[in-house]
């Protein structure tokens, strides 16, 4: 069995800075929600509720083949920082981990799949590919939900769809989302009329760690908002129109930027790295911001010798509970910012070697 800190020194599948357009998305991702019959929904579940769709998974998974190699956590034996470490690497939510009790989460050794168990549904699968790959991350997904309802008795009306705890899920009860880097469009103060035009789509665009959170680094979580009246299909091929068009406008600001003011880009970008490389004490946000510049850097060939691998895993690297599970200890927050430094010194050190 799997420990959180195993992932450790493991590039996750939708890091690995590989898939269509990886230069410009991060990763895909499709979402679904699905409730059992025969229990309450998690918000008015018992403990002894919660707990027997805990057990019910344990003895589900191992007979699909699907889920092989993966482990079960339940998350009330691990620790705060080790919570913390799988929110950091997007494998579940702030919220599944702010209160353990009846949860478990299902992590596949490549990190692609994870099922939070007992979150606001009784179960939340997930699938994430790096690249924009939405069609090929739907497949993948929709052929573990069908195993899953082979096995488990899903709540599903032919009228209504799957029925889910909040009603805005309810229908296909999939949520699909894109992680973009747009640093260009940002850069060139085009990034509100985009993030307005989303909006009247019925569009969300969110931060880094999805809902709740707001664009840090240049990075936003584009997701659809309606999932009932739509079906799968549709609503996989509309968020598909929308980010093609975003990937279109954010290279062609990367071109502005190029010819109007390359001088000043490469500054940027060139400062970004010095600091990276020699900082003795950094915070995540300044990481963040760097990282993102670096990126561009390496994107537009003012870069050389990069490798996306490495800029991608910094960005989880850096987060607070990786770093102490690095140190093997907890830390405060000065000694956070000095181990920082001292991880993307080394990283990038090691990248440039290699």
């Amino acid at each position: 069995m799997m420990e959180p800190k195993d992932f450790l020194h493991h590039t996750g599948e939708w890091l690995k800075g590989a898939g269509p357009h990886a230069h410009i998305v991060l990763s895909s991702r499709v979402r679904l929600a699905r409730n059992l019959t025969g229990f309450p929904f998690t918000n008015r579940a018992q403990k002894q509720d919660l707990e027997a769709i805990l057990d019910l998974m344990k003895q589900v998974l191992p007979g699909i083949d699907l889920f092989k190699g993966s482990t079960l956590f339940r998350l009330q034996d691990l620790d705060t920082i080790d919570r913390q470490f799988l929110v950091e690497r997007h494998l579940m939510s702030h919220e599944h981990a702010a209160n353990p009790q009846g949860k478990g989460l299902v992590v596949s050794p490549e990190e692609a799949l994870s099922v939070m168990i007992n979150e606001e549904d009784h179960l939340r699968i997930q699938v994430m590919q790096s690249g924009f790959n939405l069609d090929g991350t739907w497949q993948a997904i929709d052929a573990i939900d069908n195993a899953l309802a082979a096995k488990l008795p899903y709540a599903f009306v032919p009228e209504w769809g799957y029925l889910t705890a909040c009603p805005t899920n309810t229908g296909t009860a999939m949520r699909g989302s894109v992680m973009l880097h747009l640093p260009a469009l940002v850069m060139t103060k085009q990034m509100d009329k985009i993030l307005s035009a989303i909006a009247k789509l019925s569009f969300a665009a969110r931060g880094f760690y999805g809902e709740g959170t707001q664009a840090t680094g240049n990075f936003y979580q584009i997701s659809n908002q309606v999932s009932l009246g739509h079906s799968e299909l549709d609503i996989i091929q509309n968020i598909n129109g929308l980010i093609r068009q975003i990937i279109e406008q954010e290279e062609q600001a990367r071109q502005a930027l190029l010819v109007q003011n390359r001088s000043a880009l490469e500054d940027k970008i060139c400062r970004a790295m010095g600091i990276l490389e020699n900082a003795r004490i950094i915070s995540s946000q300044e990481t963040i911001d760097l990282l993102s510049m670096v990126r561009l850097g390496v994107d537009v060939g003012i870069l050389s010798g990069m490798d996306y691998r490495v800029i991608n895993q910094l960005f989880i690297m850096i987060q607070p509970a990786h770093l102490q599970r690095i140190s093997g200890k907890k830390l405060t927050a000065m000694e956070r910012d000095t181990k920082r430094a001292q991880v993307i010194r080394d990283l990038l050190r090691s990248s440039r070697e290699t």
